[in-house]
């Protein structure tokens, strides 16, 4: 194998590189004083920054930590690097060493502070595409039908659900029926059997105000009516020599998968969607189960000879824009596009909600500012069974939905007319109609992102360069108006660092900025502050 070694000069950014003709290439970048870098994986928000203390080594090839991922590392320091294929990065004594495959590897030096960095990225490797996504997102709760009705999704219980959303004095909005609504995988039929008139519910849910988007995933149940059709039509993809459909692993079992990078096999998943759409009325789809680690290359074949990992998972997300109502929870790249993202699922614990805002820094970071943090309280069913409201610690649910309420958008799957009492059930109601009192705000923001790119979600070093926050992790700036200090933990008073200037929180109270407060705050209360000048 020839190894060749060179060194690439961006501005005053020096690093080493060596590239093999095998296509990969190495760079090792050494951390200024102080310096603090972002980006990559969207899950591992919970440790950034990474800084000279970091040891940490993630490959994107096989590895998104069942979220999101970009390969693009910011720095506070205005640097960044990029590239447009996966990398394995490891970061270890104050070095970060990225090897890149299939892609060369980006080093620039952009400006002085993390908005430079990712401003610079953005602009040059993912522009914003100037298209927001639907209104409603943005400006009223949704609603996922996962945690109350797991893999039972059937139609008495789905108008069950959204009568209590509208019984219970919650604002109606989007409604995501999940998994095992079909009759099994890549089909694309209501299950008979639970869905007796599946056209009139639409109808009936479009009557109550919301709107209807069903889960799908690429895998193909094998052995099945839809497996033969594609597996003749050379839609799936193959096993290493290429002799038959690959049949691969995931949380649902073995199945078959669409390979999307044939143009046929993508026109005919379209098709599939756009047909269930004019036939009950559906206006979109939550485009799961799109994670690159289920592409690896040493097990499949695609289409086009190269499209495995990362690529597949690119290829999912293209489809998904073609459907302005998406949701995705695994994404490669795509930034600056009108994709929902959501995080990947939390706990029901302190730690999962802990993660929450450290978590959509990362994920506004990475590209991606219109993100939904999980569903409430978490995506684990089953802390979810079986509950006992006095034994239930209902005050991490209500803190929850506080943090989602002052985020792009709020997502209830659990029932909390179900786990919850009533002083706490009206605590959730509040922050609810909190969300959507902030929709005309939330929404100018992410108009605002679809020309510049810029994240909604904002860390407070962004906003504030040389203050100080580079470290700040546990409050965040909601476009350039509020700043918001969630509760994350069970407590019921936090401190809270102001930047420079005069502040007032939302009890009229003012305070100097350039200090920080031990601020009171029992379970009714979200402390939000804006410039009061």
């Amino acid at each position: 194998m020839k190894i060749t070694t060179k060194i690439i000069i961006s501005l005053s950014l020096i690093v080493t590189v060596v590239t093999s003709s095998y296509a990969q290439e190495t760079i090792e970048v050494g951390m200024l004083e102080n310096e603090k870098w972002w980006g990559s994986v969207t899950d591992l928000g919970n440790i950034m920054p990474f800084d000279y203390e970091t040891s940490i080594s993630f490959d994107h090839r096989t590895q998104n930590f069942n979220n999101q991922t970009t390969p693009l590392l910011v720095s506070n320091k205005g640097r960044y690097i990029y590239s447009d294929g996966p990398f394995k990065a490891v970061i270890a004594d104050g070095k970060i060493k990225i090897t890149a495959f299939r892609s060369d590897i980006t080093c620039v030096e952009a400006g002085d502070n993390l908005r430079d960095a990712f401003s610079t990225a953005a602009k040059t490797h993912f522009p914003a595409s100037g298209t927001v996504p639907p209104e409603l997102f943005f400006s009223v709760p949704q609603y996922n039908t996962w945690i109350e009705l797991i893999y039972n999704q059937n139609q008495a219980d789905i108008m069950k659900y959204a009568h209590s959303i509208v019984d219970n004095g919650f604002p109606t909005g989007i409604l995501m029926i999940d998994d095992n609504w079909q009759k099994y995988y890549g089909n694309f039929e209501f299950r008979p059997d639970r869905f007796p008139d599946p056209k009139g519910m639409v109808e009936e849910l479009h009557a109550l105000g919301f709107k209807v988007m069903l889960w799908v995933s690429p895998f193909v149940s094998p052995d099945s009516q839809e497996y033969r059709f594609l597996r003749g039509k050379g839609y799936l993809v193959k096993n290493a020599d290429g002799t038959r459909p690959a049949i691969l692993d995931w949380w649902n079992g073995l199945s078959a998968c669409y390979d999307l990078s044939n143009p046929e096999a993508f026109e005919y998943f379209k098709k599939n969607l756009t047909d269930m759409q004019e036939e009950y009325g559906i206006d979109g789809f939550k485009f799961d189960a799109g994670d690159p680690e289920r592409y690896l290359d040493k097990d499949i074949r695609p289409f086009d000879g190269k499209s495995f990992d990362t690529a597949q998972t690119e290829l999912w997300a293209k489809l998904g824009l073609l459907f302005p109502y998406n949701e995705f929870r695994a994404c490669w790249k795509m930034g600056g596009q009108a994709l929902v993202q959501r995080l990947g699922d939390k706990n029901y614990s302190w730690d999962g909600v802990a993660r929450l805002v450290p978590s959509m820094i990362a994920a506004g970071l990475l590209g991606h500012p219109y993100t939904c943090p999980d569903m409430i309280g978490g995506g684990q069913y089953g802390s979810f069974l079986n509950v006992d409201q006095d034994e239930f610690d209902q005050a991490l649910i209500v803190r929850s939905c506080q943090i989602h309420s002052m985020m792009p958008m709020m997502q209830f799957s659990v029932a909390p007319w179900r786990i919850l009492n009533k002083e706490n059930l009206e605590i959730c109601k509040r922050y609810a109609l909190l969300h959507k009192e902030m929709g005309p705000y939330i929404l100018e923001q992410a108009e605002i992102s679809s020309r510049t790119g810029e994240p909604i979600v904002r860390c407070m070093d962004y906003m504030f360069p040389g203050e100080g926050f580079e470290d700040c992790n546990d409050q965040y700036m909601l476009g350039d108006r509020y700043l918001v200090a969630p509760m994350s933990d069970p407590g019921t008073s936090r401190s809270v660092k102001l930047p420079k200037g005069k502040w007032v929180d939302e009890n009229g109270k003012k305070y100097k900025g350039g200090r920080t407060y031990i601020i009171d705050v029992p379970l009714s209360r979200l402390p939000r502050f804006t410039k009061a000048d």
